[in-house]
């Protein structure tokens, strides 16, 4: 059994979608950022990073409980358990995936984080902060338009971790003012929509909700 510890964040429904993608069972365990619940001792017992999500799985590789955290490292681990191809067993196509999911987390996840809080939370207005990070998601978007112009998914033709790794943070990014409208990138309207269609991606956003 997976224990997740997860809030309604794009980090959050990359692991609940993954999950439902590959069936694997597992439990929820809403943390309250709102609340602060990630800085409890227990919580901190499970990350002392005090960022969700992280699991749990009561049966590691050697039968004995694994805690994770880093969402990227959850996704693959969780692909590997389950012996699934949404992280390709072929050099190419997995060194290929494993290069988008790391442009997720150090590029979209950070810019695309750092232009929310600026544009929608900041207790004060600083525009250089709001250009540097509105500018830097854009051109993230760009790229990825790009990438999806030349194949189905960004890996490739197959459906990957990099797609559920990045696709949550699309949706945060429709919340930026200065981002908003994906009429710019049409590559990544039809990525979206090829993505929203996929009900175990609509499962896993949902499923904060039902903690």
């Amino acid at each position: 059994m997976i224990e997740l510890y997860t809030h309604a964040t794009p980090n959050g429904h990359k692991v609940s979608i993954l999950l439902e993608e590959l069936g694997l069972p597992y439990r929820l365990h809403l943390i309250d950022l709102l609340k602060e619940e990630q800085m409890t001792p227990a919580f901190l017992a499970i990350n002392p990073n005090n960022k969700i999500p992280a699991i749990v799985d009561t049966e590691g590789p050697d039968g004995q409980p694994l805690t994770l955290w880093e969402s990227g490292a959850i996704l693959i681990y969780l692909a590997e358990k389950a012996r699934s191809e949404l992280l390709p067993t072929e050099a190419r196509a997995r060194y290929t995936t494993l290069q988008w999911l790391m442009f997720q987390m150090a590029g979209v996840g950070p810019m695309f984080g750092q232009a929310g809080h600026f544009t929608l939370y900041a207790k004060q207005q600083v525009p250089y902060g709001i250009e540097r990070y509105s500018n830097e998601a854009k051109r993230l978007l760009g790229v990825m338009d790009k990438r999806l112009g030349e194949s189905t998914y960004l890996a490739g033709e197959q459906y990957t971790i990099a797609d559920i790794a990045v696709f949550p943070w699309t949706n945060s990014a429709e919340r930026i003012p200065t981002v908003r409208s994906f009429d710019p990138w049409p590559q990544v309207v039809r990525w979206r929509a090829l993505l929203n269609g996929r009900p175990a991606v609509q499962r896993g956003l949902n499923a904060p909700r039902r903690a």
